[in-house]
């Protein structure tokens, strides 16, 4: 990459792990390179927080890959806002089954395996039915750290993403979450007005899980975090001090997410048990099963005609799919899902930290559909 070790004066704001090196390109004036003692993706960003010189930065996983114009639709919004803008992001969408040519979205399929394509009806419905509403409303609580961005004054001031040299001395697996609560938090307290962004055009795909092994392992670690970074803020669950911010988005978060897939888990455990005993009301019982399910097929379809209408990014036949997918998820996987979120509560209490083994297929190339399969598409 033709990279020159520079000697470049960096103000330590945050504290990282020893720094040890600075590289850059004189063909590209812009680039900055940062070598320095591994100490996880806080701790890295940290120290590119102490690098960056404007206003704001983004954050993207290495297995990331943003639209074009993704990063100046997520800003737009972000600037456009009367209030100040102290986080924004996007649209997350799996890259499983994709054709990715040049570091850039060339063809858009659905994932061909079962998991993966699960996950795109999930992200979806928790993005276009999930996150347009708590961003109207301004308790977005969740900027994935596949693509975020933020303000980087206020998050060098409120102490960066948690890490255990840090401000408050402890790490999380949910940095990114946490760091849009500490945000809001300070806000809040400052009584200062501010904005948490979503742009819903603002499109970046990721890799996800391909085998239900390691979908297990992400829900726990996605549910330890959560269970993490409501005890550490748990100031905030109902308390009006903090407006809206306590008495609605914590206090949403603590029953329903938190709580909700162990009270879940809870009544199918109890719903077998009476059926095996004679204690069922069945009658009762199919009209509460049924009503869940028809609500979970409801929200699950109704995501995917808004995302189809928004953003048209799959082929007829794929929404189809994806409509399939909303009915038989609510058979299984989503009582499996749940099992793992539980899961979580164990892994906590036995304090787990890591993140677990992650299986990367990498981008590659779609091959060209051979003429049989253009027969049949045709």
């Amino acid at each position: 990459y033709k990279l020159e070790k520079r000697d470049l004066l960096v103000r330590e704001r945050l504290q990282t792990r020893p720094l040890r090196g600075i590289y850059t390109n004189k063909n590209i004036p812009n680039l900055i390179v940062v070598d320095k003692m591994n100490g996880g993706k806080a701790d890295s960003l940290n120290m590119g927080l102490n690098v960056a010189r404007n206003e704001y930065f983004c954050g993207i996983d290495a297995d990331s890959l943003l639209e074009s114009e993704a990063l100046l639709r997520a800003v737009s919004v972000m600037l456009d806002s009367r209030y100040e803008s102290i986080a924004g992001g996007g649209n997350i969408c799996p890259v499983n089954g994709c054709s990715v040519e040049r570091g850039s979205i060339d063809h858009i399929t659905l994932p061909k395996k079962f998991v993966a394509r699960l996950q795109s009806l999930e992200y979806m419905r928790a993005f276009m039915a999930g996150r347009v509403g708590w961003a109207h409303l301004n308790l977005l609580l969740i900027i994935s750290g596949a693509f975020g961005i933020f303000n980087k004054e206020r998050t060098i001031r409120t102490g960066g993403y948690l890490t255990k040299s840090g401000r408050y001395r402890k790490d999380t697996v949910g940095e990114d979450m946490e760091l849009v609560v500490r945000l809001s938090r300070y806000m809040r307290e400052m009584k200062l007005p501010y904005r948490v962004n979503y742009a819903f055009n603002a499109n970046c795909w990721t890799e996800v899980p391909e085998s239900w092994k390691v979908l297990h392992r992400q829900r726990d670690r996605w549910h330890r975090g959560l269970i993490d970074i409501l005890l550490f803020h748990k100031r905030l669950i109902g308390n009006i001090r903090y407006g809206r911010l306590g008495t609605v988005a914590m206090l949403y978060y603590f029953p329903f997410e938190m709580i909700g897939p162990f009270v879940e888990t809870q009544g199918m455990i109890m719903v077998a048990v009476a059926a095996l005993v004679g204690l069922l009301n069945i009658p009762i019982a199919l009209l509460l099963f049924s009503t869940t399910i028809l609500m979970g097929i409801f929200v699950s379809t109704a995501s995917v005609f808004v995302a189809d209408m928004d953003r048209q990014m799959y082929e007829r036949r794929d929404v189809l799919r994806l409509l399939w997918m909303a009915i038989i998820e609510n058979f299984g996987p989503r009582q499996y899902i749940s099992f793992w979120r539980v899961s979580g509560y164990f892994s906590s209490m036995k304090r787990s930290k890591g993140w677990g083994a992650q299986v990367r297929k990498g981008f590659a190339p779609v091959a060209a559909p051979t003429a049989t399969e253009q027969k049949k598409s045709s």
